[in-house]
């Protein structure tokens, strides 16, 4: 993802079309951050418009630090909080059948559409079955693209711990998918 910076700035100063450009640009990534914290569809979207409503009421008060990890930061706590008041812990639960399904393009046969299919959800059950901060790690990392620097900053822990934990928490994906499909690797 390109540098943010130039549209938080025009942002800051009241553009609401570069506001609605933003919001366009990031709203896929809060969602996903609400949706590993809380398992469910509908309260992912009602956190992440929260979190958008507390954006744009702080806008003024974003310092110069990286705009995304920052916005995931708040995204992060914001879950952690909601789980906190309802005193839950995240389902580990698997997806509805369905859930996060795109429209098939032209291109893929359907036998490559149904094997790339299989193998996102054998990757969903196995990170279902990681333990939570290497499951965080790779959601981090992998899924929203993070790199490591923005990982430490965004857990307020050192880089060399990020990278360490990052190393485990691919290990344990590969030893999860390997568990739940001992073929798997084999093909």
């Amino acid at each position: 993802m390109t540098d943010l910076a130039p549209i938080v700035e025009r942002c800051r100063a009241g553009d609401a079309l570069a506001w609605e450009a933003l919001v366009r640009r990031v709203q896929g990534r809060v969602y996903a951050v609400a949706f590993h914290y809380l398992c469910d569809a509908e309260e992912a979207r009602d956190l992440a418009q929260e979190v958008f409503i507390k954006v744009y009421r702080s806008l003024d008060t974003f310092s110069g630090e990286s705009f995304l990890p920052w916005l995931l930061r708040l995204g992060r706590n914001a879950a952690i909080d909601r789980l906190r008041r309802k005193k839950a812990r995240p389902q580990t639960t698997e997806l509805p059948a369905g859930a996060g399904s795109e429209i098939a393009a032209a291109g893929p046969s359907p036998e490559e559409s149904w094997a790339a299919e299989a193998r996102r959800r054998l990757v969903h059950r196995a990170l279902q079955r990681m333990s939570e901060p290497n499951r965080e790690l790779i959601m981090l990392k992998e899924i929203q693209g993070l790199d490591l620097e923005a990982i430490a900053s965004l857990l307020d822990v050192p880089l060399g711990t990020v990278k360490s934990r990052s190393n485990r928490a691919r290990l344990e994906l590969a030893r999860k998918v390997m568990e739940l499909d001992p073929s798997y690797g084999s093909t």
